[in-house]
Order: structure tokens, then C-alpha cells, then sequence
């Protein structure tokens, strides 16, 4: 058991660093400063040169080359929890040699087996979750912490050779915004490997094209006893809008490479209602269908109601990050080749949402995402595997390697 790597992932999950979505200010939550604070001075006490953007909180790190390789390669992770669930007061359980039953968390909670299969495959390793009244916050400390492992190993271990290593920590990947102030240009890096996926062998170099819809639907208020042929209730109007998506491209129908209508958020009164919506596929082509239908139904409700009684702002949010690594495949052979020299076999799957590697491979910076061990992120009952964090931390070793003399 790697008791460092453990002791570091504890240290980073009892630090809140909830993002907060739908606020202006950047980053979302200032407490996520906390943890890139701390980042940066263990950066800096290793001896690496580091800086922070102290206004948007990223943090940057170059470890120099130690041979002639002229390859910058960097390793990304976000500092960030999803606001679904807590992140505040984190009290993580750290199971050895887990027996394949129930794990006792506080309340009168478990995390069991029966709820999630996934556990029978862990049997006999170290199964670290929070106590339930919290998510874990492994999305994506997991990373972090594999990241900062390994750049203590190459600082201490000089006989390790490597090309230039690039490092950066980010905010607010969870609420969509961890690249918006990224800089791209001075993080210096040829490639790069976020380091913020699922189980144990995971690569990801495809993800959603991603839309958001803002609806708002203009109704008209009637006392319902003097209502006939004059109300217009929005509620309805925003129900009838729903049931004219297609039924099996509701989240819950789909898997793989299918795409969806997502409702996310709705409220309303007869008067007015507003709903919030994501739209996803991995095909571009399906995508811009899947956007057209949606406006083609907006603008049928406008018809049959009146003009502007249905408001709609689509707006996209990123693109699949696939047609921008093609030409880098190197990033993916290479990753494969890594974790196979870690007794791992890779899983090439899609990511069924974003990264924050999509944005930066449109920026220019080709991004493939590796795993970390963590599952059932965004939840009370989110856990991580010890040996697979640990297993990433050897294949991010694996590929320190690969690229030192390129």
C-alpha cells in the first residue's frame, strides 16, 4: 500500500472546494483557493518552479528536462467538487482488505453491493468513501494527489530520466468553466493528459458535443373559474414542449455513444415557467439535429400559441475533443502502451460528458483523459480504489518514460 499517496488524498478531500454553478465571479467559490494554495507551496517546497494566477486561481508547474528529449508533456487536474452533493466537513473511511459486504457510513447508511455491483470487483483491496453525508471528492482529488505524487518522485529521484514535465491545477471544472481562463500559450505543453476519469484502465479521447437551452415560456393568468379561452398556462405549455422530445433520448434510455434531452432544472406558475435543458452526442451531425428539433418545437409552440409566448437560447458549450486528437494518436497509443507496461488493460470508452480536455484540445492543446480509480462520483456514496489510484500514478510514470527522449 502506498501510504503516501494515501495520506495525500486524505490531506486534499477534507478541503472544501465545492464549485458553486450559475454565479459570474471566477472561480465560482473562492475556498477553492485553499487547496491551490496549498498545491502551489508543495510545489514549491519540492523545488519546482510554480506559479499561481492569483485573480483566477490556476496553478502552473514545469519540472526541466533531464535529457535532450524535446517533448513538454503536461498532466492536468481539477481542485473542484460538484455542488450536487456537500463538500464541506468531508470524513473520509478508509476500508483495507474490503470483504465484498456492506461498508457501515453514518446516519444508518451503507454502501453496498447490492446497490452498486461494481464493489464485488474490489474485493480484497482498499475501498475509500466518505461516511455518506458527504460525496468523497476522488472527482477529482484522485488525480490531484496521483499528479503531485508523481512529481515528488521525480524531484527526489533524479536518476529518473524525463523530458520537460508541464503541471496545472484548475477550478471549476464542474460547473463548466475550468479552461476559460487557462493559459494555454504559457502552460507550454505539446500534449497533455487530464488526469480526472473513472475505474481502472479507463481512456478517453471522445466526449459530447454540448449544448445548454434556457426556455422561458410566456403564459397568461386567469381566475381558472373565468378562464375559458383566455388562460395560457405556461406550466402546460412547457409540459407539452417535454413530451415532444423523443422519449428514448431521456438520459435514462441511453448509454455508449447515444445522445440525449436532458431536463435539468424547471419552475413555474400559470403566468410564467422557465426550464434549463442539456443537449449531447457524441456525432456532430446528430447534434446539430438534436439542436434543430428542439428550436423546430419551440417555433410549433410559438405558432400555435402566438409569437414569443416560447423563449429558447441555445447555446453550445464544447465539442467532441476526437477530431483534434487524430492527428495526436500518440497521446492515445502511447497512454495504451503505458498501461499495459502497468499490468492494466486499457478501456478505450467515451466520456458520456465533458472534460475539461475538450475545451483545451480546441485550444490547441491535445488532451486525452486518463483514470483514476474514483466511482460514483457527485454522490454521497462516491469511492476510490487505492491500488487503482495507484496504478494510474504508475502509468503516469509509464509515460514520463515513453516521452523522455522524444
Amino acid at each position: 500500500m502506498n501510504k503516501q499517496l494515501l495520506d495525500r488524498f486524505l490531506k486534499y478531500v477534507k478541503i472544501d472546494t465545492e464549485s458553486v454553478p450559475d454565479v459570474e465571479q471566477y472561480p465560482s467559490s473562492e475556498k477553492q483557493k485553499d487547496l491551490l494554495s496549498l498545491l502551489r507551496d508543495e510545489l514549491k517546497e519540492l523545488g519546482i518552479k510554480t506559479r499561481m494566477d492569483e485573480k483566477y486561481g490556476y496553478v502552473y508547474a514545469t519540472i526541466p528536462a533531464n535529457t535532450k528529449g524535446k517533448y513538454s508533456l503536461g498532466f492536468i487536474a481539477h481542485v473542484d467538487t460538484s455542488s450536487a452533493v456537500s463538500g464541506k466537513d468531508v470524513k473520509p473511511i478508509v476500508t483495507k482488505k474490503y470483504d465484498g459486504g456492506d461498508i457501515s457510513l453514518a446516519e444508518g447508511r451503507v454502501l453496498s453491493p447490492k446497490d452498486f455491483p461494481e464493489l464485488s470487483n474490489h474485493v480484497g483491496k482498499t475501498v475509500i468513501s466518505s461516511d455518506g453525508t458527504t460525496l468523497l471528492g476522488a472527482d477529482d482529488k484522485a488525480g490531484v494527489a496521483v499528479i503531485m505524487q508523481m512529481a515528488e518522485i521525480l524531484v527526489k529521484n533524479p536518476d529518473i530520466k524525463h523530458g520537460t514535465i508541464q503541471i496545472a491545477f484548475t477550478p471549476d471544472e464542474e460547473v463548466g468553466r475550468g479552461t476559460d481562463f487557462f493559459d494555454v500559450k504559457g502552460f507550454k505543453a505539446d500534449g497533455a493528459y487530464t488526469i480526472d476519469g473513472g475505474g481502472v484502465g479507463e481512456l478517453e479521447y471522445e466526449n459530447f458535443n454540448a449544448a445548454s437551452a434556457k426556455v422561458k415560456v410566456h403564459g397568461m393568468s386567469v381566475h381558472p373559474g373565468t378562464a375559458k379561452n383566455l388562460m395560457l398556462n405556461a406550466n402546460l405549455v412547457l409540459m407539452e414542449l417535454q413530451s415532444m422530445l423523443p422519449v428514448e433520448q431521456n438520459p435514462r434510455y441511453t448509454t455508449g455513444y447515444e445522445g440525449f434531452f436532458h431536463l435539468d432544472n424547471m419552475e413555474g406558475t400559470c403566468d410564467a415557467a422557465t426550464a434549463y435543458y442539456i443537449i449531447r452526442d457524441h456525432d456532430r451531425v446528430k447534434f446539430e439535429t438534436k439542436k434543430k428539433l428542439f428550436a423546430d418545437i419551440v417555433s410549433f409552440l410559438n405558432t400555435k400559441y402566438g409569437d414569443g409566448t416560447v423563449e429558447a437560447e441555445i447555446v453550445d458549450s464544447y465539442y467532441n475533443m476526437k477530431e483534434k486528437i487524430l492527428p495526436h494518436i500518440h497521446l492515445v497509443d502511447n497512454a495504451c502502451l503505458a498501461m499495459e507496461k502497468a499490468g492494466v488493460t486499457p478501456k478505450v470508452v467515451p466520456i458520456r460528458g465533458g472534460t475539461d480536455g475538450a475545451r483545451l484540445s480546441y485550444e490547441g492543446l491535445p488532451c486525452p483523459n486518463l483514470f483514476t480509480g474514483g466511482y460514483n462520483c457527485h454522490g454521497r456514496y462516491e469511492y476510490a480504489i487505492l491500488e487503482e489510484m495507484e496504478s494510474c500514478l504508475q502509468v503516469v510514470l509509464n509515460l514520463v518514460d515513453l516521452y523522455k527522449n522524444k
